[in-house]
C-alpha cells in the first residue's frame, strides 16, 4: 500500500484516519497489505515499526541530474529499502540528457543492490510510448514501475486503437516489475470503478489486460530473485487525482473510499495474475 493513499481520507472512509502512523500502518498490515511504500526518508522509529509489523518496506523518489541518482540509491540502501521507483527528468530533456540520467540509474541500482524501477509517469521521460520503447531498445535492463494511467489518460490509448498501442509496448510491459494501483479512463486519471465490473465500465478491462500483459512478462522472466509488486496508489483530491462532486447540500465530496477501492484494486490484480498465471501453463 503506498502510505501517500491514506492522506486526506474523507470521513465516510472505512479507511484508517488516525494521524499516528502505528494506527496506519496496523491497519494496513490488518487487511491483508505485505508491505509498505513511503514516499519521505524513514525513520529508524517507522523502520522498528514495520519490522514489529511484518511489514515490507519500499520507498519513491524524483531524479533530475545523473550526479543525485547516487545519493538517492545510498539512501535507500541504508535505509533498508526492498525497492523504489522513480520519477526520471522532466520529460523536456534531450536524448543525451536522457541517456545519462538512464545510465546513472542503473549504475546505482548495480552498485547498492537496491532495484530502481523507473515509472510511465507524466512529466518524466518516460511520458511517452514512441520514446520509451526507443529507451528500452537502447537500455534492455530498464525495469518499469507500470504506472499506467499516465499513459492511458496522458496518452488517450483509446485513440488509435488500444490494441495497437497495447502491442506497440509489449517490450516495455516485459519489463515491468512493480504496478501503482490506479484506472483512469480516457478523460481523468484515477476513477471511482464500483466492484471492477468491466462490462459497466469498459476502460477496466483495458487495465486488467495491462496488468495481465506485466505479470506475464514477470512470469517469463529469468532473471534470478526477481519479483514483482502490485501497490495501490490512490490519491487525494488535494493534488488533483481523486475527483469530487456536489452533494445534494452544494458541499464538494469524494467520489469513492480511497480505501475500499484500494481493496477491490487489489482484488483485480489477483485475478489478472492468476489469469498470467493461466496462460504461462
Amino acid at each position: 500500500m503506498n502510505l501517500t493513499a491514506l492522506e486526506g481520507l474523507p470521513e465516510f472512509s472505512r479507511g484508517p484516519r488516525s494521524p499516528e502512523l502505528a494506527d496506519r500502518l496496523a491497519s494496513i498490515r490488518e487487511a491483508g497489505y505485505e508491505g509498505v511504500q513511503f514516499i519521505e526518508p524513514l525513520k529508524p522509529s517507522e523502520v522498528g515499526l514495520c519490522e514489529r509489523l511484518g511489514l515490507g518496506r519500499c520507498s519513491l523518489g524524483r531524479v533530475n541530474d545523473p550526479r543525485d541518482v547516487d545519493v538517492l540509491a545510498r539512501r535507500f540502501a541504508d535505509e533498508g529499502q526492498e525497492c523504489a521507483t522513480l520519477h526520471v527528468g522532466w520529460g523536456i530533456e534531450g536524448d543525451a540528457e536522457a541517456d545519462a540520467l538512464i545510465e546513472a540509474v542503473l549504475e546505482a541500482s548495480d552498485r547498492h543492490h537496491v532495484p530502481l524501477f523507473v515509472e510511465t509517469h507524466r512529466a518524466t521521460i518516460f511520458q511517452d510510448l514512441w520514446r520509451t520503447l526507443q529507451f528500452v531498445r537502447r537500455y534492455p535492463d530498464l525495469r518499469f514501475n507500470g504506472d499506467f494511467s499516465h499513459w492511458y489518460t496522458g496518452l488517450e490509448m483509446v485513440y488509435g486503437g488500444f490494441e495497437r498501442k497495447l502491442a506497440f509496448i509489449q517490450p516495455v510491459l516485459e519489463r515491468v516489475r512493480f504496478l501503482h494501483g490506479r484506472i483512469g479512463n480516457p478523460g481523468s486519471i484515477q476513477v471511482d470503478i464500483g466492484d471492477g465490473d468491466a462490462s459497466q465500465r469498459p476502460y477496466v478491462d483495458h487495465f486488467r489486460r495491462l496488468w495481465i500483459a506485466s505479470f506475464a512478462g514477470f512470469l517469463g522472466s529469468t532473471r534470478p530473485g526477481d519479483y514483482i509488486l502490485f501497490v495501490p496508489e490512490l490519491l487525494a483530491p488535494g493534488i488533483y487525482y481523486g475527483r469530487v462532486f456536489p452533494d445534494a447540500t452544494g458541499a464538494l465530496r469524494e467520489e469513492s473510499d480511497r480505501w475500499e477501492q484500494s481493496l477491490v484494486l487489489r482484488r483485480i490484480a489477483r485475478e489478472c495474475f492468476e489469469a498470467a498465471a493461466r496462460q504461462a501453463r
